[in-house]
């Protein structure tokens, strides 16, 4: 016979593993080729129970994207302590680890799932998730030395879903690029963004003498 009450204990850790399951899956096939049916399955609860913890597939992503924060922010770090690698070389390894997410445990989304996604948060919800963004990206920037002002933080926020979106985008959602100068690309667009965060270090390095 199905159970009926759960302990408020029990409901967290129904409603971890859902969203631990969900980054797993889209991690490895996407957004779109996730489905709901998938999540709740994974986790052994029905499509009814799955919709008292999430009203949508949709928040339900948001909530992935959030808990991956911290481990986007450990890799950073672990990468920027790695005396093996230099400055540059760190920076260069998070940036192709992140826009090859798939390969790497993290979820990245195409430009059709964040429309897709965002088109139906609230404004309280969109409103988080920037706040959320922003220190994400701003603890990022710490980890390799630079100081995170909002304004360099919103370009490195522009400049690396920029890499990724696009990297994602070739050959389906952009036909006209050529797939097979793809993966050229992403290196070129990284190695611009490394020259780009290089500067800054190096201007607050100006800044401390």
């Amino acid at each position: 016979m199905p159970k009926v009450a759960y302990s408020e204990e029990e409901r967290a850790k129904i409603r971890d593993l859902l969203v631990r399951s969900a980054l797993k899956l889209i991690a490895k096939q996407g957004v779109q080729n996730t489905t709901v049916q998938q999540i709740y399955d994974s986790v052994g609860i029905s499509r009814t129970f799955f919709y008292s913890f999430f009203p949508s597939k949709e928040d339900l992503i948001v909530e992935t994207l959030y808990m991956q924060q911290p481990k986007i922010i450990a890799y950073a770090k672990s990468l920027s302590e790695d005396k093996s690698l230099s400055w540059r070389e760190a920076v260069c390894k998070f940036l192709f680890s992140c826009c090859y997410g798939e390969k790497n445990g993290i979820a990245v989304l195409s430009l059709q799932e964040q429309q897709i996604i965002f088109r139906r948060l609230s404004s309280e919800s969109y409103r988080t998730f920037r706040q959320k963004q922003m220190r994400l990206f701003g603890g990022i920037l710490e980890c390799f030395g630079i100081r995170p002002t909002p304004e360099r933080t919103a370009l490195f926020i522009n400049l690396a879903l920029s890499m990724m979106v696009l990297r994602k985008a070739i050959p389906e959602t952009m036909p006209l690029l050529v797939p097979e100068a793809a993966d050229a690309t992403t290196r070129y667009q990284i190695s611009s963004i490394a020259d780009c965060l290089e500067k800054m270090k190096n201007a607050d390095s100006a800044e401390k003498k």
